[in-house]
């Protein structure tokens, strides 16, 4: 049998972990040794790889998107709205019909985009399924393994249209039986419950204005026979909350904790209109909370008690968002977004960019359910971002690892996932950009004025 190549990641300019300033050695898609400075890895090394001109981080870790919003950037008719009508505006845009092969490249567009940004791990939470897209998961773990990423496939839901009072038209929405049979179908195939998997499965009905009570409490059961984990949309408006107690007649933590969703299993997106007590109960159960800096500033939705949340029990994660709310899918930027807006929230000593790169790594990990990604520790996985500071922002820094965030990292030079170089001089490997920016936009402008 082959022998195993070391290679060693020597002597980074900084490294988000302590007593690592040597740098670390890679073996079988792991982190198998931590270097301490002007030290030698304790065994022979087959490779080593120069990081001297580079600032290493944990694989940034996207807990919150939907990809297939990548075709209706800046779109005239939602811009400048907030959540409710910004959603009115696209659901019948959206509703129109999506292409399976438009799908794909909206898939393949947002994970580069985010590989690039130094992300290794996403989630997405897809919840249209109009006629001829039925098989949405499967182009979703198609495109993630041509790219390369580990990815959270979250099979949403919506079955509560229009005509029942939600805000979803009717030709997007689909019935109770047909949404659990292929939540029960996408499980079998692709949720992988092993360390260090590349793909696993999360059940995410849509939001309390989408889906029926019924609808959040079967997939609860499903998640729990089956041991995958939850998500929805959750506390992100005050209209939300409004939408709940003329509905349900209670508030969004209420209907969560009747729905059988108040536990470790779950983590929500947004979370930012939750009340003290309703925060500490969040806490207790260990639910989690994907904190959304930019799409919540762009809704002008409010700002998530990150802090609150953390003291309380929470794992807290970072998410992009959909690339209609936040028109970009890249992480390292929504790291940044973070840094500001919580210090706006709070004060300036009280937000670190220690705190905000933690939201990012290990909060996000725990978010998705995992504790094999998020941190530079022996017998992780593999999964770094690797990030020069020879532009001119980044001239005259004095703290390289405060650098990438007040002075406006956005893309990795290199990036790893599971011991393999995934991007290289800023390059993804396997991937042509121009073609596929070629091939998406045109596939958005078809779909923009599809009739």
């Amino acid at each position: 049998m082959e022998q195993a190549t070391r290679l060693w990641i020597k002597n980074p300019l900084a490294i988000l972990a302590d007593d690592t300033a040597g740098g670390l050695v890679v073996e079988n898609g792991r982190i198998t040794e931590r270097v301490a400075a002007a030290s030698q890895p304790l065994q022979p090394v087959d490779q080593v790889f120069d990081a001297s001109n580079h600032v290493v981080l944990p694989g940034l870790i996207n807990t919150h998107h939907h990809f297939f919003q990548t075709l209706t950037r800046a779109h005239p008719d939602a811009i400048n709205k907030e959540l409710f009508d910004w959603l009115t505006a696209l659901y019948p845009i959206w509703a129109r019909g999506l292409s399976a092969e438009a799908f794909g490249l909206a898939n393949q567009l947002a994970l580069t985009e985010l590989m690039m940004s130094g992300c290794t791990t996403t989630s997405d939470h897809h919840y249209v399924f109009p006629t001829g897209l039925e098989e949405a998961m499967d182009i979703q773990v198609a495109e993630a393994q041509r790219v390369g990423m580990r990815m959270t496939v979250t099979r949403g839901s919506m079955n509560l249209s229009q005509k029942d009072g939600g805000l979803p038209p009717d030709s997007v929405v689909q019935d109770e039986d047909t949404i659990l049979a292929d939540c029960e179908r996408v499980i079998s195939i692709y949720h992988d419950r092993q360390e260090g998997a590349m793909i696993q499965v999360a059940l995410a009905p849509c939001s309390p204005f989408s889906v029926t009570p019924r609808m959040m409490r079967e997939t609860a059961a499903l998640a729990q026979r089956h041991d995958c984990r939850l998500h929805t949309h959750l506390g992100e408006t005050e209209d939300e909350d409004d939408y709940c107690l003329e509905h349900f007649g209670c508030r969004p933590v209420d209907y969560l904790e009747q729905a059988g969703w108040l536990s470790d299993r779950s983590w929500l997106a947004h979370g930012i209109h939750f009340s003290g007590d309703e925060v500490n109960r969040l806490g207790r159960a260990g639910v989690g909370v994907s904190h959304c800096p930019t799409s919540n500033m762009v809704l002008a939705s409010g700002s998530c008690r990150t802090k609150e949340l953390e003291q309380a029990g929470c794992p807290v994660g970072l998410g992009v968002d959909g690339s209609a709310s936040n028109d970009s899918s890249n992480l390292m930027e929504g790291v940044r977004h973070a840094l500001m807006i919580n210090r706006l929230t709070y004060d300036a000593a009280s937000v670190t960019h220690e705190d905000v790169f933690r939201w990012a790594t290990a909060g996000s990990a725990r978010c998705l359910g995992r504790d094999d990604i998020g941190r530079l520790e022996v017998g992780k996985q593999a999964d770094l971002a690797l990030f020069r500071l020879d532009e001119l922002r980044f001239s005259g820094a004095g703290d390289p690892l405060a650098a990438l965030v007040l002075c406006g990292a956005h893309r990795a030079d290199r990036v790893m996932i599971g011991g393999q170089w995934r991007v290289e001089d800023g390059h993804p490997i396997g991937v042509d950009v121009e073609r596929l920016r070629f091939q998406h936009g045109e596939a958005a402008a078809a779909f923009l004025n599809r009739l």
